[in-house]
């Protein structure tokens, strides 16, 4: 990966640009910087993913459709469209912002998530294909299961998906 494609924008909590960070170092610093989280659904489906076990942290875990980083001079949108089509292989599909919430997050490898998270929504009812080095695999399941699961078995599923899933639904 090109370095300026590497290199992560650091925010303070208003989520304004305070300057940029190489993405390994940022997770080991444990600083604050810019994300994104899409949720797609389908009616009362929504297309979840459960990441590729070698990702650098909730390796296996169930997360939303996408989620990912805007690179320095990339856009949110851009980077939702982008991030859309490489890890899911969905082009075309209509999302807006949603909103944002910051969280953080301490992994077991020494890295940390902390992130000032925009959430994008939108309906999408086509076709999707993970790429297997993002998404082991990829379903539209019913809203109802998934959050019955997140209630009995809360370890499958990735830290921010739970504060994320909220904004998702009320932007609904």
């Amino acid at each position: 990966m090109a370095e300026a494609e590497n290199d992560l924008i650091l925010v303070d909590l208003d989520d304004r640009e305070i300057g940029r960070g190489g993405k390994l170092d940022v997770h080991r610093r444990g600083q604050l910087h810019r994300a994104f989280s899409v949720f797609l659904f389908d009616g009362d489906r929504l297309l979840i993913q459960r990441r590729a076990p070698e990702k650098y942290h909730s390796g296996g875990l169930w997360a939303n459709t996408c989620c990912s980083h805007p690179r320095a001079g990339q856009s949110l949108e851009e980077a939702v469209a982008q991030r859309l089509a490489l890890e899911c292989g969905v082009t075309g599909a209509q999302v807006r912002e949603a909103g944002r919430f910051v969280y953080r997050a301490v992994f077991a490898n020494g890295l940390t998530e902390y992130e000032s998270d925009h959430v994008f929504v939108g309906e999408y009812a086509g076709r999707y294909a993970p790429n297997p080095e993002e998404a082991a695999e990829m379903r539209f399941a019913p809203l109802a299961e998934i959050k019955r699961d997140m209630r009995t078995h809360p370890e499958r599923y990735a830290v921010w998906f739970f504060t994320a899933l909220g904004i998702a639904e009320a932007a609904r």
